[in-house]
């Protein structure tokens, strides 16, 4: 036996009845031959991890834009949080790590430079619309590896297109990832929010630092607990802490997602995004290359939305200065 065989038979001996085995995947859009060592899903995880996308991500807005400090999220650091809270529920409950990995490593390729202020801003302007999710599915199935896409196998791509909102992921793994997103997200914003000043531990509510402790990781391991504990053929957490989540989640948009101190250059963001939209659109030939080819695969909002979408911040700005920003000059 080869060690991705052995692997596959280890998997099959521990894992539980409601986990995905990976000889079940539905496979890849385009075949391939089999590695030796590495299972499919490990093959995925290893994928997103080489893609330049993904090393997009640490030059793209969580919370708060272009924060002084070193300590402050990123899409990235984000995405790795995201991770180990997903690989631990996963471990935990005996369902698949390797495709849950994949999934959480995947989930936010498809983010906009400035976090959800270049999500809303494309959303409004593009005439297709833009989702995140599914712009990450798009970035795996179409723009990345000069446009060959990364051929990744079903369940990563369903997970990733329903790690937020909608229905549900097929697979429970990718059910563990749309809590581990939200468990992530949550606590780690609260952890931000009250280094940049924008909160202080003491205006948190006094009932969710009791019943979920005073701490972030205090926090973050109740929400796990909750999920392990409830759960089997599905991914749920118990009523209580389902509504501590909603109610915090309600208090973090009143206090941090909606506060003008937080969010004062968003505005700046949203209009630097929506011009470079409105350019590009009316000067496709600016484009670069490969996506003057989607363009005429497709039309040129599709093409200035993939874009602009794949910017990190810095670039975006660098960018705009570099079309609207006037220059020195000398004789």
């Amino acid at each position: 036996m080869t060690i991705r065989e052995q692997t596959e038979q280890l998997e099959r001996e521990r894992l539980s009845p409601w986990a995905m085995q990976v000889t079940e995947t539905r496979g890849r859009e385009k075949p391939t031959q089999p590695c030796p060592i590495r299972t499919e899903y490990q093959r995925d995880r290893d994928r997103i991890i080489h893609s330049k996308s993904f090393r997009r991500l640490m030059n793209k807005t969580q919370v708060f834009l272009s924060p002084e400090g070193d300590h402050y999220r990123t899409r990235l650091t984000h995405t790795l949080e995201v991770c180990q809270i997903a690989r631990t529920i996963a471990r935990a409950l005996s369902l698949n790590e390797d495709l849950t990995e994949a999934i959480a490593l995947g989930h936010d390729l498809g983010h906009t430079p400035f976090g959800h202020a270049g999500e809303a801003v494309l959303a409004e302007i593009c005439p297709h619309g833009y989702v995140h999710a599914v712009q990450s599915v798009r970035v795996v199935e179409v723009l990345e590896n000069a446009g060959n896409g990364l051929n990744l196998t079903w369940e990563v791509r369903d997970g990733i297109l329903c790690h937020s909102s909608g229905p549900e992921a097929a697979t429970r793994e990718g059910r563990v990832v749309r809590y581990a997103d939200k468990i992530a997200y949550m606590n780690h914003d609260i952890d931000d929010a009250i280094r940049a000043g924008v909160l202080t531990l003491d205006d948190i509510p006094q009932r969710f630092r009791q019943e979920l402790g005073e701490s972030k990781s205090e926090r973050i391991t109740a929400f796990v607990t909750a999920v392990v504990e409830n759960s089997g053929q599905e991914i749920v957490m118990d009523s209580k802490h389902q509504t501590l989540y909603e109610e915090l989640r309600r208090f973090m948009f009143q206090q941090v997602y909606t506060n003008p101190a937080a969010k004062k250059e968003e505005g700046k963001a949203k209009e630097v995004v929506r011009q470079l939209y409105h350019y590009f659109a009316g000067h496709p030939r600016k484009l670069p290359e490969e996506y003057r080819s989607i363009m005429e695969k497709t039309d040129v909002h599709r093409a200035v939305c993939d874009y602009i979408s794949g910017m990190s911040d810095r670039f975006c700005i660098s960018i705009f200065e570099e079309i609207f920003v006037p220059r020195s000059w000398g004789l």
